[in-house]
């Protein structure tokens, strides 16, 4: 496998579009979120994301709405707007045997902590995860381009996250980016164990020479 430095968008424009098919659990209460993550403490790796309620009106924010935690075939959705950062949650965040993957996970664990304080652990950037294999670009979907050839779609980043129901279009979205943030994963521990892949070479500009003005 060959893997590009870079991608442009006009590249992943015509890319089919993928989505994720497994099963999507929305969770609203604290019995659920007990549930789901006794569930999700069975697996090594995990994909997560969170999505925030945009804010249109300036200086004025919202504190983080959906913690989207995903496997291979299960993603949930917890509605933290609703229940909170749950205690289960934090526990799970913490826990050092299970390997958390994500992108711009800073930014996103800034954001949760504005609900409660937490330390978590075993956490992998993907954007410093993918440069030692040569990749630059650093978006979620530039690097599921790379890697798969399939473009991620960015339609419902915009919309409520604190709608009374999320739509059916919201939930893929949002379990599509935490399975895609896991599969990147999977797929480059794999490439790292086996050698299967070559970094893209760079070409380097030919220069050529003014030629020496005669006298």
């Amino acid at each position: 496998m060959i893997v590009k430095r870079t991608i442009t968008k006009e590249d992943i424009s015509e890319m089919p579009k993928v989505s994720f098919e497994g099963k999507i659990i929305v969770i609203c209460t604290e019995k659920d979120a007990q549930r789901a993550v006794a569930f999700l403490s069975n697996y090594p790796a995990l994909g997560i994301d969170s999505e925030t309620k945009p804010s249109f009106v300036k200086g004025k924010s919202h504190k983080v709405s959906l913690l989207q935690i995903s496997t291979d075939d299960y993603c949930f959705l917890f509605r933290l707007n609703l229940i909170g950062l749950h205690k289960a949650l934090i526990d799970l965040l913490e826990n050092p045997s299970i390997v958390k993957v994500g992108l711009s996970l800073k930014d996103d664990f800034l954001a949760l902590r504005k609900r409660v304080s937490f330390k978590q652990q075993n956490c992998i950037e993907l954007q410093e995860f993918v440069k030692p294999f040569g990749i630059l670009d650093k978006s979620l979907q530039k690097i599921y381009a790379i890697l798969f050839g399939h473009k991620i779609s960015k339609a419902q980043r915009l919309s409520n996250w604190e709608a009374e129901t999320l739509s059916p279009s919201q939930q893929v979205y949002a379990a599509t980016d935490a399975w895609t943030c896991l599969k990147i994963y999977n797929l480059l521990q794999e490439l790292h164990q086996t050698g299967n892949y070559v970094k893209e070479e760079i070409v380097e500009p030919v220069i050529e020479e003014k030629e020496k003005e005669k006298e």
